[in-house]
């Protein structure tokens, strides 16, 4: 209790002292966390980007279906499958794909043409809400048909304009009808802006004369299970099926979300050894302004171990201070980059390797968000009192009181 009251009396002694030791490990800290969170809402979001618009977690399809796509080549029972997948608790919804020609006016352009059930597809797709005009699918109106941005702008079509569909039908016949544009998306990705029609599945099957089957099914993991573990799961139970995750889907850009990972990570350590040079030096002036006085503590007694802890208390309250002051101060700067986020104007409307990129950079708050800058704040802190406390534990009396 005596070191504990000494070591309260001795970091106001010098407020000056005690406050730039303070505000360094707060400003620390608190860059830390709004860092880190807005590290995690980089991956958040460029995973959800790329798994809530088309890909899911896991996709399914008949055997050569990927390198070969025919309207022939279709799973022959989803629903028996969709219900096995939903039992081992998954989301999941099958999409029917076929290719074609659109017509507008004196445009037009090859199409994929896109048949998904209005409510099951909102379960694992989030791509109804994100249309740029007009709105999304109705099933009570299957004579209307989304489109994608660039489609929209190579046709000359806005919302309420009509879409003549023309391709080769199941049954070998001419598949031609009239549709009515019903919505406009945003920037999905570079091959739906281009060629993505989407309608009912009612539509498609009756544009198509494909009466059952199904080409694609989307499955979505429940949150904490593995990518992997999911997709071998669904391999049981899909036998002769082709089941690949979104990364094996696109490597590339798994590959590149790993690479940029990698390299976060190495500039948040980058960060934490500038933000540890800045505590040390603070932690050296505190101890070494002291050394005379330190001496004469020795001098009068005291043995090193006592100095030694007497530093360390001092050192363990001013972290307190430090970590409480960091912690308040992150909150708010934390609800700003969650609800407003870092407007990344540069980027507006472009996509990378493909896939839109939101302009718009929040961060995400988990666990990890304080408890890691938390506890490498306490491990700098440590490693930065361990020299000048030594030092001045070893330290004789005559030396520090001649110290200058």
């Amino acid at each position: 209790m005596n070191l504990l009251k000494m070591a309260w009396r001795n970091i106001w002694r010098s407020r000056r002292r005690t406050v730039v030791t303070v505000a360094a490990m707060t400003l620390a800290l608190w860059v830390m966390i709004l860092y880190s969170g807005l590290l995690e809402g980089y991956f958040v979001g460029m995973e959800r980007n790329i798994l809530n618009l088309e890909l899911g977690d896991v996709q399914v399809f008949a055997q050569d279906f990927r390198d070969n796509p025919s309207l022939y080549a279709s799973i022959g029972d989803p629903e028996s499958l969709l219900e096995k997948v939903e039992e081992l608790g998954f989301r999941a919804c099958a999409r029917l794909l076929g290719g074609g020609l659109a017509a507008a006016g004196e445009s037009s352009a090859g199409v994929s043409f896109r048949g998904v059930t209005t409510q099951r597809d909102a379960e694992v797709s989030d791509i109804h809400k994100h249309v740029a005009l007009g709105d999304w699918l109705a099933e009570e109106r299957p004579k209307e048909v989304v489109i994608g941005r660039q489609l929209a702008q190579t046709l000359g079509v806005d919302p309420g304009d009509e879409l003549v569909a023309l391709s080769q039908a199941a049954d070998g016949s001419i598949a031609n009808d009239l549709y009515r544009v019903r919505g406009v998306l945003k920037g999905v990705s570079d091959m739906t802006d281009r060629t993505g029609v989407f309608m009912t599945v009612k539509a498609f099957r009756d544009f198509f004369a494909m009466h059952d089957g199904a080409h694609q099914i989307i499955v979505r993991r429940p949150e904490g299970v593995e990518i992997e573990e999911a997709a071998e799961a669904i391999r049981q139970i899909a036998a002769g099926l082709d089941v690949q995750s979104w990364r094996e889907l696109m490597p590339t850009i798994a590959s590149m979300l790993d690479s940029v990972r990698g390299l976060m990570i190495v500039i948040f350590f980058i960060i934490y050894i500038a933000i540890g040079i800045l505590i040390l030096n603070a932690m050296l002036m505190a101890v070494f302004e002291r050394i005379r006085e330190i001496g004469v503590l020795k001098a009068l007694g005291f043995s090193p171990a006592w100095v030694l802890g007497l530093i360390v208390v001092e050192s363990v309250i001013q972290t307190g201070l430090a970590v409480l002051l960091g912690l308040a101060l992150s909150v708010p700067g934390l609800w700003f980059l969650m609800e407003v986020g870092i407007n990344m104007g540069t980027l507006g409307g472009a996509s990378i390797m493909g896939l839109a990129v939101d302009p718009v950079w929040r961060a995400v708050v988990t666990d990890r968000t304080f408890t890691m800058p938390v506890l490498v704040l306490v491990v700098i802190v440590t490693l930065a009192v361990v020299y000048p406390a030594l030092k001045a534990a070893v330290i004789r009396p005559v030396e520090a009181m001649r110290h200058q």
